[in-house]
């Protein structure tokens, strides 16, 4: 019998394999795990990383199931940039489209594409927005299949909703469509959970491992894979909210590097370079912070006192002990959510619809979505 992964001990507020390695790693002081293999690249301010959980012991370091995962990073997506949008829906298509091949999808197997979340919630609505966009093919295949040109193949698509509102487990809805349907594989869309401000709303995540809808913020119900639906299931997710002990974590260190880097330019003051606030565009504007800035440990104690001298870990579970009991450590978004969610439910759709059909590419791909 197959061992299965006992999650469980893993309380963090994250659904991509990405930032569960890098916490594991610091966990244990090493940049290279056991069981897992790594790899990244940067381009034209995409930064795409791929990360192959081999077996269980990779799987227990980390808390993710074995298979693999690959991330694209965009932070520029928050400037709504369409000339960047359309370079990393491009690059999307183009890892999609590997990664089907990679597990043995061939360009005849049929798919269902699967929107999970709530379409009334919008940091939960990016499967039904998905699903929106993407060019569904099955019913042409049925109807009239000689009308139907070389280069795309059969798509269907569905949006399940949630357990609230149906009443049902989306994974026996899922689950009786592929009886009736019979795909050869399904594409399950859902909004994440992030342990990263910057990586909310700018990051895309695939994985041939499934999905457990809801996991993110502790509402994990029946997941979507290859065991419970017999067929591959290939997982593609956004981060859209943040734990709000995340938050408060992040600002005490954007607070620490502020005044670290304070202290090293009161050495060297040059004008217009200190205390300029974050949203303003005056000449001598902060560039990001980084660990340079940071002050030294006798530093840190001085600023915060004994919680300066807190690793980072420390510091985050003190946060969330702190938070928890009072009901405050809550889920949030950021206010500008429903451009965010549409603007990457579009380049998702795009990616697909570009992945999944060879007759589509990116100088057509907008005559398939609105």
């Amino acid at each position: 019998m197959e061992e299965k992964l006992d999650l469980s001990m893993y309380n963090i507020r994250t659904d991509l394999a990405l930032e569960a390695r890098e916490l594991a790693g610091q966990k244990q002081g090493a940049p290279q795990l056991n069981g897992i293999t790594f790899e990244t690249s940067e381009e034209g301010g995409i930064t795409v990383s791929k990360i192959n959980v081999e077996n269980m012991e990779g799987a227990r370091a980390i808390g993710k199931l074995p298979g693999r995962y690959v991330t694209l990073e965009v932070p520029g997506l928050r400037s709504h940039d369409t000339e960047l949008q359309n370079r990393v829906a491009t690059r999307f298509a183009k890892e999609f489209h590997s990664f089907l091949k990679e597990i043995g999808i061939k360009e005849e197997h049929s798919a269902l594409i699967v929107g999970l979340g709530n379409w009334n919630v919008t940091p939960d609505a990016v499967g039904p927005m998905v699903v929106e966009n993407v060019l569904v093919t099955r019913h042409l295949f049925q109807l009239m299949p000689d009308q139907v040109e070389q280069g795309y193949r059969s798509v269907s698509a569905i949006s399940p909703g949630v357990l609230g509102i149906t009443g049902i487990e989306t994974s026996e809805i899922v689950y009786g469509v592929i009886e009736k349907a019979k795909p050869d594989f399904v594409i399950a869309i859902d909004a994440l959970a992030s342990r990263a401000l910057e990586r909310v709303n700018t990051t895309i995540q695939m994985s041939d491992a499934g999905i457990s809808p809801g996991s993110g913020v502790g509402n994990k119900r029946k997941p979507l894979n290859k065991e419970v639906l017999g067929i591959p299931v290939i997982a593609v997710g956004v981060p859209t909210v943040v734990a709000a002990a995340t938050i408060v974590h992040d600002a005490i260190t954007y607070i620490l590097a502020h005044l670290g880097r304070q202290v090293k330019e009161a050495k060297n003051p040059r004008p217009l370079s200190r205390l300029v606030p974050g949203g303003f565009n005056f000449p001598g504007k902060q560039k990001r912070f980084t660990e340079d800035d940071m002050p030294t440990l006798e530093e840190k104690k001085a600023i915060l006192g004994m919680i300066g001298e807190l690793e980072e870990e420390d510091k985050r579970q003190l946060i969330h002990e702190v938070l928890a009991p009072l009901g405050h450590n809550l889920i949030v978004t950021p206010k500008e959510v429903d451009d965010y969610v549409e603007d990457i439910a579009n380049i998702v759709a795009n990616g697909l619809n570009a992945a999944l059909h060879s007759s589509i590419d990116m100088d057509n791909v907008s005559a398939y979505t609105h």
